[in-house]
């Protein structure tokens, strides 16, 4: 099954396209890591000019999907991250890194549904699926940025690690098992895992009492998914396993990070009322490291809502995200 649990990605029209070389060609610098035998692409964007001034990372875990992460058509570039990099920028040195066995870039006509890159056969690559797992993403992450904290560039004082959706939940996870993090940005996740949005988002589709049960089959779909937790098969979108293993609650998870962390999610969202527990949960619990923005009648990419209940793509609210981001780093 594909899920749309994803970034939204705007165009930014960024320059007119010649021919189409190398990150380089659109502001990044690329380093290549090698991970248990898998060549990784890394990002880095730093403020021109200031590309060897030493500032911490910013380490941005991206969402859901195998896509590029740079895509482009005859128009221009679409948004490497969803939001403007520049304030950002002025104090860190920011990171996103490819996924596995994806091309860093290529043209959206290439691309098929959400900007998906595909095989031959319009599936998911299988060496892409048989590592889109939480644990290969965080021991894959936090090898990266003991490789980049060596560069003569990066101050080791700090280190933010921030996720959205799906990247979220990575972004917790790598927290929890490494002490270089000194800060965490958790946006739009749900804390009970990615079987929980997907029934709440089916929710929504019952109208009233004869409606189709689309919750119903999704909870049937997750008892085959248990039954079958170790299955990879791909050919329909992600295996059973990556499902599985995105699923499971990170309530224990966030109890026992004690740095100071931002959660913060669209009160429209279908995350949302599993995040207004983990707040009410937290404060329960006394865990004052934790700071909740809720951005009130937004969703999952923090758009407002028009009354047809669809998302109001004219009014682009992320970088007041950002922005509200860095208010926060500079108050922690």
């Amino acid at each position: 099954m594909k899920y749309i649990l994803t970034f939204f990605y705007c165009i930014i029209v960024a320059q007119v396209f010649g021919q189409i070389k190398s990150p380089e060609d659109f502001g990044f610098r690329h380093f290549e890591y090698m991970f248990n035998g898998d060549k990784v692409d890394i990002l880095v964007k730093s403020k021109k000019g200031e590309e060897g001034i030493k500032k911490p990372i910013f380490f941005f875990c991206q969402g859901s999907l195998p896509q590029p992460l740079i895509k482009f058509d005859e128009h221009g570039t679409y948004g490497v991250f969803p939001f403007n990099t520049d304030s950002l920028s002025n104090k860190f040195h920011i990171v996103i890194v490819s996924k596995p066995y994806i091309p860093i870039i290529s043209n959206v006509n290439d691309l098929g549904e959400n900007f998906s890159y595909q095989d031959s056969l319009g599936q998911f690559p299988k060496s892409y699926s048989e590592r889109n797992l939480p644990e290969y993403y965080v021991s894959r992450n936090l090898k990266i940025i003991k490789y980049l904290q060596k560069k003569d560039w990066v101050s080791k004082k700090q280190l933010v690690v921030a996720g959205h959706s799906e990247g979220s939940t990575i972004a917790l996870l790598m927290t929890y098992k490494s002490r270089l993090i000194t800060h965490l940005i958790y946006s739009a996740g749900n804390p009970f895992g990615r079987m929980m949005s997907i029934i709440q988002q089916s929710r929504e589709f019952e109208t009233d009492t004869d409606s189709i049960s689309y919750g119903e089959k999704q909870i049937k779909f997750w008892q085959e998914v248990v039954e079958n937790k170790n299955n990879m098969d791909a050919s329909k979108g992600d295996p059973y396993k990556t499902t599985f293993d995105f699923s499971k609650s990170l309530i224990t998870n966030f109890e026992k990070i004690n740095i100071p962390s931002l959660v913060c999610y669209g009160t429209k969202d279908w995350s949302a009322p599993f995040n207004d527990f983990l707040r009410v949960d937290m404060i329960r619990k006394g865990k004052n490291n934790y700071t909740f923005q809720a951005y009130i009648g937004t969703e999952h990419n923090y758009f407002p809502l028009t009354s047809d209940n669809k998302p109001n793509h004219d009014v682009y609210n992320w970088d007041k995200v950002v922005n509200d981001w860095l208010k926060w780093l500079e108050k922690n």
